[in-house]
Parts: C-alpha cells; sequence; structure tokens
C-alpha cells in the first residue's frame, strides 16, 4: 500500500529503471510484509539542473545516479522503517549498482482516512480493505 515516489535524473534506460523499481517493491515487502501485488509507484525523472541533491553537512557526496525516494504510507514503526532504508539502499547497490550515498529517502506517514484507491471510497474506512 505504500505510494512510492521517485525522482532520479534523466538518462536511464526502460530496463534498469525496470530494476530500480522492482528492487524498491522487494525492499518494500520485505520490510513492511506488504502482499506482492500492494505496489503503486511513480517515476519523475529531471534534468540535472532541475534536481539538487547536495550535502547537509554529513560529508556525502552524490553522483549522476543519485535516487530521492518519498514513501507515503500508514505509521510503520522507526524499526521497520530503519528495515527498510537498509534494505532499499542494499538492493538498490546490488541490483542496480546504485551507491548507499546516492539513496535519499523521505517518510510520510497518513492514517486510513488519507487514502482512497478508486471509485471514490476510503476502502480502509469502509472495510474493502
Amino acid at each position: 500500500m505504500p505510494l512510492m515516489r521517485f525522482d532520479i535524473l534523466e538518462g536511464r534506460t526502460d530496463a534498469e529503471l525496470q530494476t530500480l523499481l522492482d528492487a524498491a517493491h522487494e525492499a518494500m515487502v520485505e520490510a513492511f510484509q506488504v502482499p506482492q501485488g500492494d505496489r503503486y509507484q511513480v517515476v519523475t525523472e529531471h534534468k540535472p539542473s532541475r534536481m539538487i541533491v547536495e550535502d547537509t553537512g554529513l560529508g556525502i557526496p552524490r553522483t549522476k545516479d543519485v535516487v530521492v525516494v518519498q514513501m507515503i504510507t500508514r505509521p510503520r514503526g522507526t524499526e521497520k522503517k530503519a528495515l527498510f532504508y537498509r534494505l532499499l539502499t542494499e538492493k538498490l547497490q546490488t541490483a542496480c549498482g546504485i551507491a548507499p550515498a546516492d539513496v535519499m529517502i523521505s517518510t510520510v506517514e497518513n492514517t486510513d482516512a488519507d487514502w482512497s484507491f478508486g471509485h471514490g471510497r476510503a476502502q480502509f474506512l469502509t472495510g474493502e480493505l
């Protein structure tokens, strides 16, 4: 159920992008035990001058492979989020060759009332989910 948004620089092939999305989905399924078919991912590609991801004083170098991930989700707990962060960077490095330093993640939490998956209904509230 989490909605994952990816901001990346232009230039990846469709196959590279699919590998990235598959790896991210695997991390989410493993960390949060969501159903395999529960997949919502949106990718936005940017020209290099339109995406700035600079160091915040932590000495983290960035390259052209930088990926900014925003996950919008119901509350997941600190331990599960930390597991997701670790799994995501590991899987992106293994599957895509993206260095962990090039992965920035932000989690935005909301509640059941904040979701409608279609038909104008709040399925978590109606009991459909």
